[in-house]
Order: C-alpha cells, then structure tokens, then sequence
C-alpha cells in the first residue's frame, strides 16, 4: 500500500484545502446575498463539503498505518456505509425543499454520482481482502471521484450565484430605469437557490 502514499496525499491535502476555500466562498456569498435559502443549501451546498471531506477521509484511512487488511477493510467499509446514509438524507432534502428545482444535471451530480462512488466503496472494502491490488485501484478511484464531484458542485454553486447576482442587479436597473424587470423575466426560476 505504500505505492499509493503520494496518490492519497495529494487527494486528501486537495480535498482538505478546497474544503477551507469553499468555507472562505459560502462566507462570502452570504455576505452578498439578502436572504438565505436553506433548504437548498442543506441539499446543494452542505454536499459539497461533505463530499470534499469523504475525499480526505478515504485518503486519511488509505494513508494510516493500519495492523490488518481486515480493520482497513472495516473503515472503508463504514466509510462507504455512512456516505450512502448521507446520500439518502441529501436525496429526501432535495426532494423537499421549495426553494429551488433541482434540473436532470444536479440529480446527476449532487444525488446519482454520489450514490454510485459511495456504494463502490462499500462493496470494494469487501473485497480489500481477497484482491488488494484490484481494490487499491477502485478505491483511489472513488476517493478521486468524491474529489471531482466536489470540485464540480463546487464550481455549479459559484457560477449559479454570480449569475443570480447579475441578474437581481440587471432587474434592479431595470425598475430604476423605469422598466419592470420582473414583467420581462416572467417565467424564468433561477437554477439553483443556494
């Protein structure tokens, strides 16, 4: 397992630091922003953190200088488990907040994926034992994977609140200038509330 130690270290240390960044973000766009919306927050932007985090976990664990393959086994095993119960909990907070609906790309991102890399990692701990070098490949994979899909969500969240703001400034000028902003983008939703 020590081939894999420069592979874990970079994913976690990445991992470990985009969570600081998107913190430093969040603080930023609530700074910003006049109301928060937190049921999409809890189903869109809580994810993110967590899936940056599950990245550095799985990486930590790889890294650890465990006594067996058994009790490796057993925490990548947990570690799966636990993702897929945070899954289902970010799947009923998506399927029950009003403040944003959700498009095909965000169930794919933010509830799909997710569900996938965490179920892999649960069956793959089970066979850590059996084939080692097999199971390192698909477990850096999933920890890769957790890494991407937080840095994806990440930058979805960023984009969709600046082009919010942009918005609420365009329809602002608009109602300065004498125009009803809301009567021209009548009918639109925003993408995402968060």
């Amino acid at each position: 397992m020590s081939d894999w130690a420069n592979f874990f270290v970079i994913v976690g240390s990445s991992g470990g630091a985009l969570i600081g960044l998107q913190f430093v973000v969040m603080t930023l766009i609530a700074d910003g922003r006049q109301g928060t919306q937190e049921g999409a927050l809890g189903a869109f932007g809580t994810p993110t953190v967590v899936h940056l985090t599950g990245a550095l976990v799985v990486s930590a664990i790889m890294s650890a200088p465990w006594p067996s393959r058994a009790s490796l086994s057993i925490a990548v095993g947990v570690c799966g488990a636990g993702g897929l119960v945070y899954s289902a909990i970010v799947i009923y907070r998506a399927w029950h907040q009003t403040d944003y609906e959700p498009v095909w790309q965000d169930w794919l991102w933010f509830i799909l994926l997710p569900c996938a890399v965490y179920g892999t990692l649960g069956v793959t701990s089970l066979f850590l034992r059996v084939n080692a070098p097999a199971a390192m490949f698909v477990i850096a994979g999933t920890a890769l994977s957790l890494l991407l899909i937080g840095i994806h969500n990440a930058w979805d969240t960023v984009t969709h609140v600046l082009i919010m703001a942009a918005k609420e400034g365009r329809d602002g000028q608009d109602g300065q200038d004498g125009r009803d902003g809301q009567e021209r983008h009548r009918g639109r939703k925003g993408r995402k509330g968060r």
